[in-house]
């Protein structure tokens, strides 16, 4: 489960305009933005400071990439390096560097947000990974086997694969890991969500059991686990940190093992001082080939990141609001080193917890639907950084659907589902507080207001702004604290039961709404074990469009990183649709 604050936005451009229209706080937000922007001391989400870039390419499949056999159709790798002359005052040679954030968490088995995964997937392995062309593939495991009847897994090991520090990696790590993340005084959020398939998970989980029965070393290089029915995206979900494996003398030496993790992937971490900086190093022992970097260094200590990125104090940026048309501008000294991407494999909503009033009646929650200008927004709000969502699924996802109708905007309509509600006349008596990930007098989210004025004008409905620490925020979610809120989900692995499973079941931790429909749960446990594929993403595609229609959530955007700028001696910078482990491809041109 990765969920992610919203990722148009950078802290610099979220600015409150004074005039009414769409159009004119926009006007206002591109005259004043480069002011603010310098300002701003701390990175958001949608600047690269704060989130991995996660968007997927416009490269054609299998165009040429620079040091790359080919390049997959889901990725496109940073410019070529431009043809001397290029500045490098600030070149930090074997190393690349970002503006990042804290993460909330380097555990593994805790990590629940974007920030976290997508440094956790560059220290940390699994039995299986997520390639470049975004297909299943061995990681630590070189091979397994699926029996006839799809229950057991059995999984060959890579004799190779070690730990950071040369221990081998075995089938009995592996087992260790598992009931770890399983075992109840770990903590570990979503553990019924991507390993309850496993039988004894259940049973471990509470407490009735010591170990999971479904997990077993047959030998140091063969691991075989059982499921409780056939699931044809169970591999999937094994490439989630969750399943990731661990080094247990590392684990047990004391709370703080995460500052000096034994871990098993292409980088270590070789420093993490929080607020000041991150420093992965390379790993040379790495079992799939080591890293072309010698280091990625992350900074955490705030700063504007295009003006770092002009200065060669960083290598990477993502591009906001108050940059875009400049860096649009054909003749303008970085247009060369921009990167395009499509929309990641996210969307970005408002949940309405359905079990609360107003929310508990689904004419109040279509009226708030119906009264967001999306494709306005996205236009003249985001500067088309984004897409609007008419559901769930983002396009190109497995099981999209092109033709479900989603919400067009339509003020009568609106008005006319909010008089029909039991709430009609006095739904002021109910006070409305939207939680957003931020800190204590951060500006709130253009669209977001604009969102919000919209209600206002046309329901009458005030709604009142909450902002929550990141990690704070992810904890209270978990606890169903919200009435409201907003809050994007970026895909584990790509399947739809990934979004519409985990978020919709309403048996899942994940169902942060509270919704509940026995005909969506009917449908989606029917995917679960169906085959045909095709059958299946009929399945949720008739769940999404129930969904859709009963509203727990006001769907917005799909986004990510739809612009950014890379320095020209950095290549093979992967832009994805999902978080997977990248970094190791990235080459730097000396």
């Amino acid at each position: 489960m990765k969920f992610t604050r919203s990722t148009h936005l950078n802290q610099g451009q979220a600015i409150k305009g004074a005039g009414k229209s769409i159009a004119s706080r926009l006007w206002m937000a591109l005259l004043v933005g480069l002011v603010l922007a310098a300002a701003a001391c701390a990175p958001r989400a949608g600047d690269d400071a704060t989130e991995p870039a996660t968007t997927a390419a416009t490269a054609a499949p299998g165009q040429a990439a620079t040091g790359q056999a080919s390049t997959p159709a889901a990725a496109t790798a940073a410019p070529a390096p431009a043809g001397g002359g290029e500045s490098r005052s600030g070149y930090e040679r074997g190393t690349l560097r970002r503006l990042y954030s804290d993460p909330p968490t380097l555990d593994p088995h805790l990590a629940t947000d974007a920030t976290s995964s997508a440094i956790i997937v560059e220290v940390f392995g699994g039995l299986v990974t997520i390639d470049l062309d975004l297909k299943v593939a061995p990681d630590v495991a070189r091979d397994w086997l699926v029996s006839d009847d799809g229950l057991v897994y059995t999984f060959y090991l890579r004799e190779d694969a070690v730990f950071h520090d040369g221990k081998p990696i075995t089938a009995h790590d592996f087992k260790w890991s598992l009931e770890r993340a399983t075992d109840v005084v770990t903590e570990a959020l979503g553990v019924e969500q991507y390993l309850g398939d496993i039988v004894g998970v259940d049973a471990k989980v509470s407490g009735e059991a010591r170990e999971v029965s479904g997990v077993r070393a047959v030998d140091d290089h063969t691991l075989e686990i059982t499921i409780d029915e056939p699931k044809s995206y169970f591999l999937s979900k094994l490439t989630y940190p969750i399943a990731f494996v661990l080094d247990r003398e590392n684990v047990e030496s004391g709370n703080r093992w995460v500052r000096t993790p034994n871990g098993s992937g292409p980088f270590k971490l070789e420093e993490y001082v929080p607020g000041e900086r991150i420093t992965l190093a390379r790993n040379p022992n790495y079992h799939l080939g080591p890293p072309h970097l010698e280091r990625v260094r992350l900074i955490l200590s705030g700063g504007t990141s295009m003006l770092m990125y002009e200065n060669d104090e960083i290598d990477v940026t993502g591009i906001g609001l108050a940059d875009l048309d400049r860096i649009l501008d054909p003749n303008h000294s970085l247009n060369s080193e921009l990167m395009t991407s499509a929309p990641s494999f996210s969307t970005t909503y408002i949940g309405m917890n359905t079990t609360m009033p107003p929310f508990d009646d689904v004419k109040v929650r279509q009226a708030l639907n119906y009264a967001i200008n999306r494709e306005e927004i996205a236009s003249l709000v985001l500067a088309d950084l984004v897409e609007p969502a008419k559901g769930i699924l983002p396009p190109g996802f497995p099981g999209y659907n092109p033709d479900l109708p989603g919400y067009e905007y339509n003020p009568e309509k609106a008005q006319q589902l909010l008089a029909e509600s039991k709430y009609a006349g006095n739904i002021d008596d109910y006070p409305i507080v939207l939680t957003v990930a931020g800190g204590l007098g951060a500006s709130v989210d253009l669209d977001l207001e604009s969102i919000t004025r919209s209600w206002s004008e046309i329901l009458g409905v005030d709604v009142q702004f909450q902002q929550t620490e990141w990690a704070t925020y992810l904890q209270d979610l978990y606890k169903n604290r919200f009435d409201m809120f907003q809050v994007g989900w970026v895909a584990d692995y790509p399947d739809p039961q990934n979004f519409l499973d985990i978020l919709f079941h309403s048996e899942s931790s994940n169902n942060h709404t509270q919704y509940s429909n026995p005909e969506v749960d009917r449908l989606l446990e029917q995917a679960r074990t169906e085959r045909d594929q095709a059958t299946r993403f009929r399945l949720y595609q008739e769940a999404e469009a129930i969904i859709v229609d009963e509203a727990p959530w006001a769907s917005l955007w799909h986004s990510g990183e739809r612009y950014t700028l890379v320095k020209p001696w950095i290549n093979d910078y992967y832009q994805l649709q999902l978080i997977i482990p990248k970094l190791r491809f990235v080459r730097l041109t000396e």
